[in-house]
């Protein structure tokens, strides 16, 4: 980022320490066109247009709200986001059911309540007032989650940019804590929650809405989990390499259940993984550092197929009994007429349906 600062000469909106584009190339990396001096690793696969119309809606007055399935990027692109624009992508609230309106105001320091009385300096401002007053991007994770009075306090600030301080004296001037320039949210929220706690519409009119799709494109898939993969290797200074053949093997799996989950019936007939390309993702690190630690440095077919049971089978007997039917109704057909890394794979799945059960 110091570098890309350093040869940005486009227009900056706000405080924004890059430009639109730079922001765009720091996301999705660099291509040759761009004619830079050096190569820009992309951060993000997706499609180009969602970025673009992410950092347009930053640059205005209204909030980007990112949803989509679990395990889609939703929050690894509002990270990416944060740091690029501001340097800050920490500024950053959980919504659960148990997040308050203090979460996203301000509470108080009551030692030094007590012993100094209420001032900005016994004060405790939130992510969301801390990016207010410094121009910055905050985050709010899973907004559905967060119960109607905080979304209700969320509305304000959206559109009146500021957060009044009841308890403080009017005439010390602190009582109002208004928003910079360059101040914005993104939010982010599960399609799959829609129902816990639905935005109302005056809340969805402050913000632009960008849907982020599960990643189908087997080509695209391989590269996310590819490049995911070698900064997981190069996070625990592991040598292992991950065989073509086997990354294939896991792809198709879960293209294949996810076909079957398409077709299935009821929920109790689908797993309750979502599928995402997160979760494959998942499944693979954990076969690595499995293979790593306890195999024999390196990944087999075999630990590829209990780490898939193991990561995708979560409730007892119904994600069995789905993995069980696809082992016996997919990968047995396609073991005998394929071969390759199937048939241990096929083993692998066996054994550890048989451990689980």
């Amino acid at each position: 980022m110091d570098w890309l600062e350093s040869v940005d000469d486009g227009p900056k909106p706000f405080t924004w320490r890059l430009s639109p584009k730079m922001v765009r190339l720091f996301v999705l990396g660099s291509e040759r066109s761009d004619g830079l001096d050096r190569e820009i690793a992309p951060k993000w696969f997706g499609d180009r247009s969602f970025v673009e119309r992410s950092i347009v809606t930053l640059a205005s007055d209204r909030g980007l709200l990112l949803i989509g399935d679990p395990g889609t990027g939703k929050s690894w692109l509002a990270e990416l986001l944060s740091a690029a624009i501001c340097r800050n992508s920490t500024l950053v609230v959980q919504g659960t059911a148990g997040t308050t309106e203090d979460h996203i105001k301000y509470s108080w320091n009551v030692s030094m309540v007590i012993a100094k009385g209420q001032s900005r300096h016994s004060m405790i401002p939130s992510p969301i007032m801390t990016a207010m007053e410094a121009g910055a991007i905050g985050r709010f994770e899973e907004l559905t989650r967060s119960t109607s009075d905080v979304q209700d306090a969320l509305i304000s600030i959206l559109s009146e940019k500021y957060i009044s301080v009841p308890e403080m004296d009017n005439d010390s001037g602190d009582n109002i804590v208004f928003a910079k320039p360059g101040f914005s949210i993104i939010a982010t929220a599960n399609s799959r929650d829609r129902g816990v706690n639905d935005l109302s519409s005056a809340l969805k009119r402050r913000f632009n809405f960008v849907r982020i799709p599960v990643v189908t494109n087997k080509k695209s898939e391989a590269e996310i989990v590819r490049f995911r993969t070698e900064e997981l290797l190069r996070r625990h200074r592991i040598e292992l390499d991950v065989p073509p053949t086997l990354l294939d093997v896991l792809l198709q799996s879960f293209a294949d259940l996810r076909t079957s989950a398409a077709a299935a019936g009821s929920d109790d007939e689908k797993l309750e993984s979502a599928l995402s390309t997160a979760e494959q993702i998942g499944v693979l690190e954990d076969a690595i550092l499995h293979s790593n630690f306890f195999g024999e440095r390196a990944l087999t077919a075999r630990t590829l197929a209990s780490s898939l049971v193991g990561s995708l089978a979560r409730r007892d007997p119904e994600d069995l009994a789905i993995m069980n039917k696809y082992l016996h109704g997919v990968v047995e057909p396609r073991s005998k007429e394929v071969g390759g890394s199937w048939p241990e794979f096929l083993e692998g799945g066996r054994d550890a349906i048989a451990t689980l059960s």
